[in-house]
């Protein structure tokens, strides 16, 4: 279901809309934990760093009785064999012309900077950068072998549309481009597109967002209706696309 770009709120509540969004869709998408289970664990792959038990150390070399000396005249010593040259280390796949790294790309061509968050407070809210060309991303990483890598922006900011507010005409089949920090571009294909309402999405977190089942991204953003006031947008749009 597809619907038009939300208009930018009234200049008397453009201030609330951050409010709106995080009490809304940012704490709806992070969805309280009791509500969503699923999201207590993180994959393994999202964490920076991980132990690991230092090697052991190298075996003592088994000593050598040295070699007679030669008599007559001395062999002439071999030519060293060339060594191997090392194998080149594998080229990152090429990004989409002109996509920057650590950036999502979406059908319409608009681009987003990706913003790593981690949900805050007893409620568990997911922080929404409020720079339109920036992007929350939370969950699994790119090409994870399962869970969702959900990414959450702004659909306008201050009478200005964002790139998000093209989840609004987004379309199954089309594709989303995610370029990492090392300039490797990961590939989706849009299978599902959603319009729920605010009340709804909490009901949908575990299903939606969980860090289990196969790997898929999540984008999710506002709109509909403009109610004003802590509601915000009526709606959310989330989209879900699956590796190309």
């Amino acid at each position: 279901m597809t619907g038009p770009v939300p208009n930018a709120p009234p200049p008397a509540d453009r201030p609330r809309l951050v409010t709106a969004f995080l009490a809304g869709v940012a704490s709806l998408l992070a969805v309280e934990l009791l509500v969503a289970g699923a999201l207590l664990v993180p994959p393994a792959n999202t964490v920076a760093g991980t132990a690991r038990p230092a090697p052991p150390p190298p075996a003592p070399a088994a000593a050598v009785s040295p070699a007679p000396p030669a008599t007559g005249a001395p062999a002439e010593p071999a030519p060293p064999e060339p060594e191997p040259e090392p194998e080149p280390e594998p080229a990152p796949a090429a990004a989409e012309s002109g996509q920057r790294p650590g950036t999502l790309r979406l059908p319409g061509g608009g681009t987003a900077t990706l913003v790593r968050k981690e949900v805050v407070g007893p409620n568990a809210v997911l922080p929404v950068p409020e720079n339109l060309g920036e992007a929350t991303w939370w969950g699994a990483g790119l090409g994870a072998p399962s869970g969702a890598s959900v990414f959450a922006g702004h659909v306008n900011w201050r009478g200005r549309v964002g790139p998000f507010a093209e989840l609004w005409h987004a379309e199954v089949g089309a594709r989303v481009t995610v370029v990492d920090a090392d300039g490797k571009a990961w590939t989706y294909r849009i299978s599902q597109v959603l319009t729920l309402h605010k009340d709804e999405l909490p009901n949908r977190a575990g299903e939606l967002f969980a860090q289990s089942g196969p790997h898929r991204i999540v984008l999710v953003t506002c709109g509909g209706r403009w109610l004003g006031g802590n509601t915000g947008y009526a709606d959310n749009r989330v989209v879900i696309a699956e590796p190309a």
